[in-house]
């Protein structure tokens, strides 16, 4: 059975005076990133490197990627330039600092200091392992980030080691503590759940967040890794993962609009052992980010730039445009708008897959992997 998106199709009166090539953005529309299905992107997930520290089995293989070489890496002014377009003239709102690791990279923050004083309203995020973070989080709260995600899928030595392939655990904690005392909150916490690995963690996970005040997302592993070995087999869809939770928790949905965001967030409470119902007040709240079982294209709101200045419009696009290049080649700025633009325009209606198999759009996994794109 076919997910219905429910896409509004963006309806366009005729210009006869505009030839262009089939599929290219009509002229006259506003100035802004949307789409042929009526979406908007307004949130950017940038990528500063593509280099990481860890090698997560779900990522890439135990003896990493080739690295691109340092010059076709945006630098600093590049970034700042870019990112200036497209909160001065595409209508970005968010913006998401991405890697492989942000953290490997010496200039991160003056790179956020320099975004931070001149879009002094604009929010700055970032999503990083943790490693690093304890030495670096109050120079990047100081410089301007707003807050942080962490990627933390085990709270077991053992096990973090055997998905990350490195003896990080203690780092990566103790990164989270140090973030919170600099004042990057809400901590929010990514954890992707691997069966038979640590899936059984996750009732523990959520109770660990809940009493430090993190937020906890779920997140159902994507077919997005460089040695192409995932399976449906091994994935936890998140009924599969709600169903864990249930054993203690009880799981309201989130009364907030969830406007655009990847994650459909949930009230917890506590379950009673004795009657099975709510116990208790709210907890908290605890995400899970369906990518692949409940896809939530119909609202993306998402524009990404890969560390060497590629627009991909979605996180599983075959199709790249080159905006960093254009940029080199001393283009002005408005040339620079219309490549982004039109990149944004021919967005994919969704990414194709359908209950973690292949659906109406047959589905091709990305020659990139994830720390290859930006997250």
């Amino acid at each position: 059975m076919s997910v219905q998106l429910g896409i509004p199709v963006l309806r366009l009166a005729r210009n006869d005076n505009h030839a262009s090539a089939p599929g290219a953005r009509p002229i006259g529309l506003p100035s802004a990133l949307l789409d042929r299905f009526g979406r908007q992107a307004t949130d950017m997930r940038l990528s500063v490197t593509d280099k990481c520290n860890l090698r997560c089995t779900y990522c890439m293989p135990a003896d990493g990627l080739q690295w691109l070489p340092k010059q076709a890496v945006m630098t600093a002014e590049e970034i700042q330039r870019i990112v200036g377009i497209g909160v001065e003239r595409l209508g970005v709102r968010e913006l998401r600092i991405t890697g492989g690791e942000p953290l490997v990279r010496p200039d991160l923050v003056d790179i956020i200091a320099v975004l931070r004083a001149r879009h002094p309203q604009l929010p700055i995020s970032m999503t990083t392992n943790g490693v690093g973070l304890e030495q670096r989080a109050q120079a990047l709260r100081e410089a301007g980030l707003t807050r942080i995600n962490v990627s933390l899928d085990s709270l077991h030595e053992e096990t973090f080691t055997q998905l990350t392939r490195r003896p990080f655990l203690g780092k990566v904690l103790a990164g989270v503590e140090e973030a919170c005392a600099a004042g990057l909150g809400p901590v929010k916490i990514n954890a992707v759940l691997m069966r038979g690995i640590n899936d059984l963690e996750a009732p523990g996970l959520l109770e660990w967040a809940l009493k430090r005040c993190f937020e906890l997302r779920f997140i159902e592993q994507m077919p997005l890794d460089a040695q192409r070995g995932w399976s449906e087999r091994g994935m936890m869809t998140a009924l599969e993962i709600r169903t864990l939770l249930s054993a203690d928790f009880v799981l309201e949905p989130d009364r907030r609009s969830r406007d655009g965001a990847p994650a459909e967030r949930f009230e917890v409470r506590r379950r009673n052992a004795g009657t099975g119902k709510a116990s208790g007040g709210v907890l908290g709240t605890v995400g899970i980010i369906a990518s692949v079982s409940e896809p939530f294209c119909a609202d993306c709101r998402r524009t990404r730039i890969t560390a060497e200045g590629k627009i991909m419009s979605c996180l599983f696009s075959r199709e790249e445009f080159d905006l960093l290049g254009l940029l080199r080649s001393g283009a002005h700025n408005d040339e620079l708008v219309r490549l982004w633009q039109d990149a944004m325009w021919v967005k994919p209606r969704a990414h194709g897959m359908d209950h973690a198999g292949l659906g109406s759009e047959e589905f091709v996994q990305p020659d990139r992997s994830m720390s290859a794109i930006g997250g």
